[in-house]
């Protein structure tokens, strides 16, 4: 399952759709109560599953929503990908096949460089390396993204998590319980 948290996003949402459609069969798309049009859009992509949050619940909730989906459907995997643009859909299956062993397979926006990748804005890079190095030391991880949100799960690891965080510190809670019950992370 490729699973998309999306929030107003309609500016992206078809042409991401479109790239991710290349690439996976099964895709979600969790509408985290969008205003901008984007609910409206979706409603007409038949191909798709779709969860509706009436209204904006957070990050974290819309991705806990798409964890409980591939639970309950019997998926083995699930890749996540947000929907503003900046993850390449055509690592999908890059992905696929890293999660079919990994338990969690980390996307990195600064491991290595692609020909026409943008630059994330200076303040936001600085404030993810501190995060992630603080990470890293407190719990023996060796990320250099912790925050990205293009990752594969295995839905086995998924069900040795207890997540609650419905906002963008999700991520945290995650690395967290996941080194806790010593959780193989690998990073791509």
């Amino acid at each position: 399952l490729t699973a998309l948290p999306v929030y107003n996003e309609v500016k992206y949402v078809e042409q991401v759709l479109q790239e991710v459609r290349r690439y996976s069969q099964d895709i979600l798309v969790v509408d985290d109560g969008s205003q901008d049009g984007t609910s409206e859009l979706l409603a007409q992509q038949p191909d798709l599953e779709r969860i509706t949050h009436d209204t904006n619940l957070g990050y974290g909730a819309a991705l806990r929503s798409a964890f409980e989906f591939a639970m309950g459907r019997r998926y083995d995997g699930i890749i996540t990908i947000d929907c503003d643009g900046q993850h390449e859909p055509q690592r999908i299956p890059e992905f696929i096949t890293a999660g079919q062993t990994g338990p969690i397979v980390s996307g990195s926006r600064y491991m290595q460089q692609f020909s026409g990748d943008s630059r994330p804005p200076s303040e936001r890079r600085r404030i993810n390396e501190l995060v992630t190095a603080e990470l890293n030391r407190r719990l023996g991880l060796h990320l250099t993204d912790a925050f990205c949100g293009f990752k594969a799960y295995r839905v086995e690891a998924l069900r040795e998590l207890h997540l609650t965080e419905n906002g963008y510190a999700m991520p945290l809670e995650l690395w967290v319980q996941a080194a806790c019950r010593g959780i193989v992370i690998e990073e791509r």
